[in-house]
């Protein structure tokens, strides 16, 4: 179970190599491009999807999807957008509670629905994301809330310098160990994979499959919670449709980076690798003269492919547990 933790060496290494050989490929066509200034704005937009593509994971991983990501964080990032300019003096530490606990809520929303009233996950996030959307509008009257109504702090947070590289790129990179370590050493996370591996051997052992898919949902949303927080003081505004769509990105980052739709499998590096791609790719078409709609052709197009690979290897993988179940053990 622990080697789920990882992509396998090679697929590290290939997808590794093949973000090297993106990055040359771009800095030929346009050198500026590994100019450290923009390199470190780049990976500031990256790490909102690293950390929105770990939490999804978790999801992934119990043989669920989740949908609603990007309209939590939307819906999120409007209520502290909200709070902070009622009230520009609360300081930072509310809106970073109102992230977590609001996302994680929202989240759990989606789990009780799935756990409870075993309604497929799919159809559950996909109704939850037009309500989460429409309740940015509601609470906002279609309002949009503009960085001058902003506090200087609310703002500048992620923007923070800590050895050259701002708070925003730290957050991901930490969310990411946190994720690891959380995966690897505790005991629910290392049920996640129990319970997309085989559902029915977790229920013997005494897990419950539910639970943990509710659990998987908390921490998927409250990670989108922070990140609705962190995405509207990045761009300094909120409106209704921050990170419209983005759900395909983070989906696209999990899979691309060895995350199996079918649960029990994936690790974080893969899905960094993933969102690293992805973040090349995105800051890379337009500074070569590429439109970057074309983006959604691209990410498409690797999911189908990413997809196709990985169910090839779990057919092979599962025919050769059959043989090697049927064996006898003298």
């Amino acid at each position: 179970m622990l080697k789920s933790l990882f992509l396998r060496a090679p697929a590290v290494t290939g997808l590794s190599l093949l973000i090297i050989a993106l990055l040359l490929s771009v800095s030929i066509a346009f050198p500026p491009f590994l100019d450290p200034v923009n390199l470190k704005s780049a990976f500031d937009d990256t790490a909102l999807l690293m950390m929105m593509a770990v939490g999804e994971m978790f999801v992934l991983l119990t043989r669920s999807v989740d949908l609603s990501v990007a309209a939590n964080a939307a819906l999120t990032g409007m209520v502290v957008a909200l709070f902070n300019a009622k009230y520009p003096g609360a300081g930072i530490l509310p809106v970073l509670l109102i992230s977590l606990v609001m996302g994680s809520a929202l989240g759990a929303f989606n789990g009780l629905l799935v756990w409870k009233l075993r309604i497929p996950s799919i159809v559950v996030t996909l109704g939850t994301l037009s309500v989460f959307r429409g309740l940015v509008y509601i609470i906002s009257g279609g309002a949009w809330v503009n960085s001058g109504q902003m506090s200087h702090a609310f703002l500048n947070l992620v923007r923070l310098p800590l050895l050259g590289i701002n708070l925003l790129s730290w957050a991901g990179v930490l969310v990411a160990i946190l994720a690891f370590l959380f995966l690897r050493y505790s005991l629910t996370g290392r049920n996640l994979y129990a319970v997309g591996n085989n559902p029915e051997a977790a229920a013997y052992a005494g897990i419950d499959a539910g639970r943990l898919q509710c659990v998987a949902f908390m921490l998927s949303g409250a990670i989108a919670g922070l990140s609705g927080y962190f995405w509207v003081a990045r761009f300094g505004v909120a409106y209704t449709d921050v990170a419209s769509g983005f759900e395909l990105q983070v989906i696209a980052a999990c899979v691309i980076g060895g995350v199996s739709i079918s649960g029990g499998a994936g690790g974080v590096v893969g899905v960094i690798l993933g969102a690293l791609f992805l973040g090349i790719i995105k800051n890379a078409l337009p500074v070569v003269g590429i439109s970057p709609f074309f983006q959604l052709f691209i990410s498409g197009m690797v999911i189908t492919v990413a997809v196709a690979l990985n169910s090839g290897t779990q057919r092979k993988t599962h025919g050769r547990h059959i043989l090697e179940s049927s064996k006898v053990t003298p």
